[in-house]
């Protein structure tokens, strides 16, 4: 049964959409009836990371509306790696590891989308892709390829310089073949993704409509980026994974929790269910008041990817460690043999501060304290009494806490 409100406005209203085949006639397909669409994930890593949150949040608005998400895992397309937004070449993975990370992929997506009675559906492209014989490919797909239009391609354009492979340069159609199978054998009328999909996405819409004579669509989403630009979602450590032992839910309650004061609406708006008339109340907050807005951000989005509990445990240990009650949750960085050496130097060491310099910086503001004492020498040189019971407790500006373990 369809939602009163059709999606397409839902997506808009809240800033998802980035680009559409035909705005009018997709909208007017997702008012009429329920669709079938897909979103495909490529397994190059064992776990989806914040980049990937958008369109788990996008699927998951889609389902709620009642339509039908095909969740693609490329055990297929991975063999070969997607060069959109690629500088590189990506790492050629054994089938092992692609498959292992398909699995990993499954059981997070499972947290977001509903897959009981035929709700939705979890597909390996590795089930028809790695059956294609290549003359066969040829002939069924590449006459519809011209190699003109491919070079055209933003993701292709990018890596010309560099040298793009001949085993990139097929992805694009494998992608496409993606959505053919889907449409022919699950009726699957919409292909949604980032909006770096975007070439991809339209070789699929239209080798689908080619081969089949019938009508289909893409969808594009917004890209999660910062007020500047730049993407969200990375740490001192690397990106900012959905999985609870790569990143624990403290560490990742508390990146939402520190985000800049610009970014607070398009995370409340992408990233949490909370209502627009709430988004915009909380984001409209000025002063110390938008951070409890970030807290309500921090708390929602962690109970969406970890659940529940995980993030009311989050949510107190944030708050017994910035009120100095307790080191339990606090993220612990090994440091052992600090003692005699230099606090930036062990610091930079360790990743806490990105160089000496930044150190030296935040020594000179004030931002430095190990120990409820301010770190005024830029020399500081570590000893026995800064850790006593083996830790320290290390505040870097306002906000982050680390407890150095020195044994």
């Amino acid at each position: 049964m369809l939602a009163e409100k059709n999606v397409f406005d839902t997506l808009s209203e809240r800033g998802f959409i980035a680009q559409c085949t035909d705005e009018a006639e997709v909208r007017k397909l997702l008012g009429e009836k329920s669709v079938t669409f897909y979103i495909g994930f490529d397994p190059t890593a064992d776990s989806l990371h914040a980049g990937h949150f958008i369109a788990l949040m996008v699927m998951a608005h889609m389902q709620r509306a009642g339509h039908r998400p095909i969740c693609l895992v490329g055990g297929g397309t991975g063999t070969v790696g997607d060069p959109s937004g690629r500088s590189d070449l990506r790492k050629v993975m054994t089938d092992e590891i692609i498959e292992h990370n398909c699995e990993c992929f499954k059981k997070q997506i499972a947290r977001f989308i509903d897959f009981s009675d035929g709700k939705a559906l979890m597909v390996n492209n590795g089930d028809w892709l790695r059956k294609l014989g290549y003359i066969d490919l040829l002939r069924e797909v590449g006459a519809h390829f011209t190699v003109n239009r491919m070079l055209a391609a933003e993701c292709y354009k990018q890596r010309w310089e560099k040298g793009l492979t001949f085993l990139e340069f097929n992805y694009m159609v494998m992608q496409a073949y993606d959505f053919y199978t889907l449409n022919k054998n699950y009726g699957c009328e919409m292909q949604l993704g980032g909006d770096d999909q975007w070439s991809n996405i339209i070789a699929g819409v239209e080798l689908t409509r080619r081969k089949t004579g019938r009508a289909c669509y893409g969808l594009t989403n917004k890209l999660l980026t910062k007020s500047d630009g730049s993407k969200m979602g990375k740490t001192a450590g690397g990106a900012l994974w959905l999985d609870a032992e790569k990143v624990s839910p403290y560490d990742f309650y508390q990146y939402w929790r520190n985000i800049d004061d610009a970014d607070v609406k398009t995370c409340l708006s992408l990233l949490t269910f909370l209502p627009m008339e709430e988004v915009n109340r909380l984001s409209s907050l000025e002063g110390s008041a938008i951070n409890e807005a970030k807290k309500i951000l921090a708390y929602e989005v962690t109970k969406l990817v970890h659940g529940e509990e995980a993030a009311k445990g989050a949510e107190k240990s944030a708050s017994e460690i910035f009120s100095g009650k307790s080191t339990e949750n606090m993220p612990a960085v090994e440091t052992p043999g600090a003692v005699g050496k230099k606090l930036l130097d062990v610091l930079a060491g360790e990743k806490i501060i990105e160089s000496k310099a930044e150190g030296r910086r935040l020594i000179s503001q004030n931002g430095l304290t190990l120990n409820d004492e301010k770190i005024s020498d830029p020399d500081y040189i570590f000893t026995d009494k800064d850790f006593p019971d083996g830790a320290a407790v290390l505040r870097k500006g306002k906000k982050k806490f680390y407890k150095l373990v020195s044994k």
